[in-house]
């Protein structure tokens, strides 16, 4: 086991470790390079049991040799495609600092003419603005940044260790003026605390100006499983005195907590969509997701 210290983003005394793979990429393309995470949101389904973690949340395991490995596995594929990253463990956690992981297997994705599906909470992403250029510019580059509040106060006490709501807006815009096509998870929104309609529409104003391509929404609640439930069940009682006792009441062991505010905001959501063309059936957005383009390019006869 490896330790390494990090001194930034208020976040100190990170412990990581490596780990031997023989693929890093599933059957359905999709790539994790780092296994945990160190933003600290307090309601985080991947802490959950079901995936069988075997060391602390917060202490990383990273699967060494990634870059080499994925280029082993790109090298054998038959078809061009999209390969996606971010879904499990944020690609660009405080580790990708000073490890650059991500950028390098980035690279190895470029280098191929492979297309690429980025989901992330961090403005690290636009230290690699030159490789997502260069992926868009060959194929298809959609770079997926998730919101929950549009308040950067409530951000920082749900999503701590995480860039702020402002600064992740900042990044829509940066890859809108580069072209860089975008797509916004708006989950989870918590039941009694952001299940609004102004945070709603404040988040939707901001993707509108953002020109984003797509939004998913999956209703508006958020989903409570074994060890994820009790780290969100601590943080509730350290920041919001008395959820805890509305969650058990209404949500008891339920798997998914709706909001009652969910069918209101989900008609929202739905009209804001339609009227600014965005994509929002879930369906639609999975496969732009996933469907591979080649950018062709016209080369003068002049």
């Amino acid at each position: 086991m490896v330790g390494i210290r990090l001194l930034q983003d208020g976040v100190t005394g990170e412990n990581m470790h490596y780990a031997d793979h023989k693929t890093i990429l599933s059957p359905k393309n999709g790539m994790n390079i780092y296994r945990g995470c160190t933003h600290g949101c307090i309601y985080c389904d991947s802490r959950s049991t079901c995936y069988q973690m075997d060391h602390d949340f917060e202490d990383i395991e990273v699967k060494r040799d990634a870059p080499r490995i994925l280029e082993a596995q790109l090298l054998r594929k038959r078809k061009k495609c999209m390969i996606g990253t971010g879904a499990m463990c944020d690609p660009y956690m405080h580790i990708e600092s000073e490890l650059q992981m991500t950028r390098q297997c980035l690279s190895v994705i470029e280098k191929h003419g492979f297309g690429l599906s980025i989901l992330t909470k961090s403005d690290r992403i636009l230290r690699d603005m030159d490789i997502l250029k260069a992926i868009n510019g060959k194929s298809k580059c959609v770079v997926q940044i998730t919101l929950t509040t549009f308040d950067d106060a409530l951000c920082k006490i749900i999503e701590p260790h995480v860039s702020s709501t402002s600064e992740r807006i900042r990044v829509l815009e940066k890859m809108r003026d580069a072209g860089i096509p975008t797509v916004v998870w708006l989950c989870p929104i918590l039941p009694f605390i952001n299940d609004t309609e102004d945070n709603l529409r404040g988040l939707l104003d901001h993707c509108v100006k953002a020109k984003v391509r797509g939004i998913l929404c999956f209703g508006f609640g958020v989903t409570l499983r074994d060890g994820d439930r009790e780290y969100f069940y601590k943080k509730l009682d350290e920041h919001f005195p008395g959820i805890r006792e509305r969650y058990e009441q209404r949500f008891g062991d339920s798997y998914e907590c709706r909001s009652p505010n969910s069918d209101r905001l989900m008609n929202i959501f739905r009209n804001e969509c339609r009227k600014h063309g965005i994509l929002h059936d879930q369906k639609e957005v999975f496969e732009y997701l996933t469907e591979f383009e080649t950018r062709t390019r016209q080369t003068s006869l002049f």
